[in-house]
């Protein structure tokens, strides 16, 4: 099963589960947050902070260690989005750049940090689904973005998809 595949909905399932922390699902349901979206929400606050103050990686890596849920998450995934974001920053937004309507210094830095973890996952992680990548991205908007930033992620990842990974996308449109 993909670690982004949502949990059935069963008292079964969350039994078995090493996931506690829940998030409303369906119809008000609860569900299992994955270990990788875990990864991704640290991810992003740590792009957010790196952006924000420009604290060494090294230095956000021990802070976010130190929160409670941290265990909980994907730490392998963690380290390579944030590290690997951080590393690859200026290819990050060359990827990005022909895809938005302004400056990425004029983006908001959560939409930025989302929009660069969505971009090395559709460069990097290629076990990740491409519909998965912009659609967790599209998830980290919508929870710690602006009202819209969402729409923008979704769009702007959505066009950098056909350059990054062309032949996902049009195998993907075939099948519809």
């Amino acid at each position: 099963m993909n670690a982004d595949a949502k949990t059935p909905e069963t008292p079964d399932a969350e039994a078995r589960s090493s996931r506690p922390t829940k998030t409303a699902g369906p119809a008000g349901k609860p569900r299992q947050k994955s270990a990788r979206r875990r990864s991704r929400e640290y991810a992003l606050q740590g792009l957010y902070q790196w952006l924000i103050a420009g604290t060494d990686a090294s230095a956000i890596e021990a802070h976010l260690r130190e929160q409670d849920e941290f265990g909980k998450c994907d730490r392998a995934h963690f380290d390579a989005l944030l590290h690997g974001c951080i590393n690859e920053a200026a290819q990050l937004d060359a990827v990005l750049t022909p895809h938005l309507d302004r400056p990425t210094a004029e983006l908001s830095p959560v939409e930025h940090a989302v929009l660069w973890i969505g971009a090395y996952e559709l460069t990097h992680c290629l076990d990740v689904p491409y519909k998965v990548a912009i659609n967790e991205s599209v998830e980290l908007a919508k929870s710690f973005g602006g009202t819209d930033g969402h729409k923008y992620v979704n769009g702007v990842l959505d066009q950098s998809a056909k350059v990054l990974r062309p032949a996902e996308v049009e195998a993907a449109k075939t099948r519809r």
